[in-house]
């Protein structure tokens, strides 16, 4: 594989596929040998790059990948992967005509879905999407399992392989609406032929529910190591985020800082500006609330963050320098900081941080295993 390097200001997102692997095996390990895994690998796998992840995983414990359009399946062949991919969403006629090609496995869950696949005439796996409380997609009653049942028998060239569903609650600590979903899967399952891989839990769930790991979990924010509540399990954080110091500045009390002068100085500061904004996927959101890392300590980010810098107060570091790497997520000395802490700051979740870094951020790749 090609690798990537900083750009001309030293801002770069790395990825540590030894974290990866890493946690592809405690994750494989915790589940058992019994049950199969996939890593989930949609949307450039939560930001870490869609090929290196899903080899890496592959290596490590994973017999399926999972993504969310055939696009990404076709990308995947194209690179040489042979492993079985999910299509976890729902059918269109360009994307049955890739899952044809390229051998992918399609979800269904409606007739339309199945005619589409059908009209291929071409040898198709399916697993079936039951929808049993998330209200997004799926059959969602018997009724609806039937008559994609009878018409994926009159369509012979289409095998139903699997059957799945989805919990939609299950990182919390009240369980009770998780168990009512799966007593739903387990009974609409009863309704489907034997011998089919079943799968319902993704990461909370795989790791909470033992009873529910069924033939095969889904593991997608656990194996990038931002799921919280699991530390006896060491999951490692895979991705972090870098710039250079490009500036430094002295301030005096009464001073603003930023757009909107959101930030007045109360005493003489030492102020760096740092060449990373909104413009790289660092959420405005996190003005005057977020730290980033310099030497190991923690700076406050000061004001607003603009698309293509923010400021921070270095104000305790005696040796700052341009050219001082910051570190945005990840770990610099004893300190990290995470995506959900980062997500903390800027309202929202740690699946949008790791999806944030826009295109211009260049992707480095550390820890590459051998073979790839």
């Amino acid at each position: 594989m090609v690798n990537g390097a900083a750009d001309s200001r030293g801002t770069c997102l790395r990825v540590d596929l030894s974290a990866i692997a890493h946690n592809s095996r405690v994750l494989k390990g915790a589940v058992g040998d019994e049950v199969q895994m996939m890593a989930v690998v949609k949307a450039n796998a939560y930001g870490h790059g869609l090929v290196p992840v899903a080899r890496t995983a592959l290596m490590n414990g994973a017999s399926w990948l999972g993504v969310a359009v055939p696009e990404e399946g076709r990308k995947l062949r194209q690179a040489g992967v042979a492993a079985p991919i999910l299509v976890l969403g729902n059918v269109n006629p360009e994307g049955a005509s890739i899952a044809a090609e390229y051998g992918l496995t399609q979800t269904v869950f409606d007739l339309p879905g199945v005619e589409l696949l059908a009209r291929t005439g071409r040898e198709i796996d399916v697993h079936l999407k039951i929808d049993t409380g998330m209200n997004r997609i799926g059959a969602r009653t018997e009724a609806e399992i039937q008559a994609v049942l009878e018409a994926l028998t009159a369509a012979p060239q289409l095998h139903l392989t699997g059957a799945f569903t989805h919990f939609a609650d299950a990182d919390n600590p009240d369980d009770a609406f998780s168990r009512q979903q799966f007593d739903r899967f387990e009974k609409r399952a009863a309704l489907l032929p034997p011998g089919l891989l079943l799968h319902a839990a993704a990461s909370d769930a795989s790791l909470r529910f033992p009873w529910a790991r069924l033939s095969m979990v889904r593991e997608g924010i656990a194996l990038y190591g931002c799921i919280e509540g699991y530390g006896e399990l060491d999951l490692r954080p895979a991705m972090s985020l870098e710039t250079r110091v490009a500036y430094i500045k002295e301030i005096t009390a009464g001073d603003t800082v930023g757009y909107g002068r959101t930030y007045t100085a109360d005493h003489p500061m030492r102020v760096a500006t740092l060449p990373i904004g909104y413009g790289d996927g660092y959420p405005r959101a996190c003005s005057g609330k977020a730290q980033v890392l310099l030497h190991g300590q923690r700076c406050p980010v000061l004001g607003r963050v603009c698309m293509d810098q923010l400021m921070v107060d270095v104000s305790g570091l005696d040796e700052i320098r341009q050219g001082d790497t910051a570190v945005l997520m990840g770990r610099q000395g004893d300190q990290r900081i995470t995506a959900a802490e980062l997500a903390r700051w800027a309202g929202t979740i740690s699946y949008e941080i790791l999806l944030s870094p826009h295109a211009r951020v260049p992707v480095i790749y550390e820890h590459i295993p051998e073979g790839m």
